[in-house]
């Protein structure tokens, strides 16, 4: 599963950890995120992602 960064502040979401804390259950790829979810560091909508090519 991809990881996808906010291009408003950097944070990397991670399917594998996902984001319980704002109801994204760990193992949740980035598309099924539900429409509302925002980035949960600077609020940036779903749409400010993009695909994170620089994994190691």
């Amino acid at each position: 599963m991809d990881k996808y960064f906010c291009t408003g502040c950097g944070y990397i979401y991670d399917p594998r950890l996902g984001d319980p804390e704002n109801g994204v259950p760990r193992g949740t790829p980035f598309e099924e995120i539900p429409e509302n979810w925002v980035c949960p560091i600077c609020t940036a909508p779903e749409t400010s992602f993009q695909p994170d090519y620089c994994e190691v």
